[in-house]
């Protein structure tokens, strides 16, 4: 698409007014929706004071996360001011020559080559979750499947990538992850309309992080007085952190691993068997492949392949319900958008909801069709469930393979069905999350 020059001091379309910012935060995902809708694929508003650009369009985001990558910094953006305040200066805050060196720092830990080796790690603590099932309750008794999720993604990214168990301090980390996107999640403007209840957010969040810290700092000591496991030879990501980095970066890159390595695939695996539950025929194409690949055994590395519904599953509850939904840059220096002046310092904002379910890029953009991943590559920077540009999670190739395995496990041994009246509507905090949670019953197969 070739970009017209807008005339000189012209600024995207957008609302005349200054946004309801209070409106804004309690449905953002409206919001983005409806500037798109409204005003187009390049959109502009003033929120807080300062005017926000937002683009709609893959050629667009492409610009700002790849092609044009150095003149844009997360530094001083919202995604900024959300994360370093908990993480420090981890891989997901840092910023130039420091974020290289740490991305070359732990990037051999999550090739392709490495991540099959911990298929293991992911199918024994799926079995374990299972075991947890059949002697928490009777059968078809429904259980909160979203806070057990985030348990297990815990224990495989602990276990797989810092050769650490955490055993019962799992299920407290979990309560924890949730206070903290509870208060980060929701901006607190000046004036705060409701200073009680963030006082109490507040409160929940500093407790949260301050046991957050705790763990990261318990798996380090943990780690280094037991050195490197017998069963992994060449040591664990952790190993290498520990001759690498001091006490401060490496306790903050710990839990930014931590975070970011559990809680993402926690909601992609939440949301794809909610909507398997929504769409049974889906369910019945992937249970047909487990039999049929599978044969009751368990999956492995080398089945995951051949299991090519499972992993359809997930790419298309990743396009309705992307795990992160909005990435927001600002501009080091001036810029031309699609013919508009972007000027230094500006916010400029992509959001994968509305990318991911834009009408004219889409069939049925609303509907769940997993077969739509079957055919040609998707244009570059349309469906960005892990990022785009030089700053793509480092970890999607280990979350796709264990969402995998592990949506296989579960579905070969359970079914799971979402409690009949059970409300089920997307939040959008720091990531894309239920808002009251998924309570599903499992029952034996």
């Amino acid at each position: 698409m070739t970009p017209t020059t807008a005339p000189a001091g012209t600024v995207p379309p957008g609302p005349a007014d200054p946004v309801d910012m209070a409106a804004m935060r309690a449905d953002p995902l409206a919001f983005v929706t409806r500037m798109n809708r409204e005003y187009g694929d390049l959109t502009s508003h003033l929120g807080d004071g300062e005017r926000v650009y937002m683009l709609h369009r893959p050629d667009l985001a492409r610009h700002v996360l790849k092609d044009n990558v150095a003149r844009y910094t997360k530094v001083n953006t919202p995604d900024d001011a959300m994360l370093r305040p908990l993480l420090g200066n981890g891989l997901l805050t840092s910023d130039g020559e420091e974020w290289a060196r740490q991305r070359r720092l732990c990037a051999p830990a999550f090739r392709r080559t490495a991540v099959t080796t911990f298929d293991g790690i992911i199918t024994d603590e799926t079995h374990a979750l299972l075991d947890r099932w059949r002697s928490a309750a009777a059968p078809g008794t429904a259980l909160p499947v979203d806070h057990h999720l985030t348990s297990l993604t815990l224990a495989i990214l602990t276990r797989a990538v810092l050769g650490v168990d955490l055993g019962a301090a799992g299920e407290g980390f979990g309560r924890a992850v949730d206070a903290a996107n509870l208060f980060m999640g929701h901006y607190v403007p000046d004036p705060d309309p409701d200073p009680q209840d963030t006082a109490l957010r507040r409160k929940g969040y500093v407790q949260a992080r301050s046991f957050l810290q705790l763990v990261a700092r318990t798996v380090i000591a943990a780690r280094r007085t037991s050195g490197p496991a017998a069963s992994q030879a060449h040591g664990t990501l952790m190993d290498t952190m520990i001759g690498e980095l001091g006490d401060v970066e490496l306790r903050d890159q710990v839990l930014t691993l931590i975070m970011a390595g559990h809680e993402t695939t926690a909601k992609a695996l939440t949301w794809t068997l909610y909507l398997l539950d929504r769409h049974p025929a889906e369910a019945d194409l992937i249970r047909a492949e487990l039999d049929r690949v599978l044969g009751g055994r368990t999956p492995t590395a080398a089945d995951v392949p051949a299991l090519v519904h499972c992993r359809r599953a997930i790419d298309e509850a990743m396009r309705l319900y992307p795990p992160v939904w909005l990435i927001s840059r600002r501009a080091t220096g001036p810029d031309v958008i699609d013919g508009y002046d972007i000027p230094a310092g500006a916010l400029v904002c992509v959001s994968q909801w509305v990318l991911h379910r834009h009408p004219d890029h889409w069939e049925r953009p609303e509907d769940y069709v997993p077969a739509r991943f079957t055919g040609p590559d998707l244009p570059s920077h349309l469906y960005l469930p892990f990022g785009g540009g030089e700053r793509t999670c480092i970890g999607r190739h280990f979350a796709l393979f264990e969402a995998t395995l592990v949506l296989a496990t579960l579905l070969q041994a359970v079914d799971l069905a979402l409690e009949p009246g059970f409300p089920v509507e997307p939040e959008a905090l720091v990531t894309l999350r239920p808002r009251h949670g998924m309570r599903m019953t499992v029952t034996p197969r």
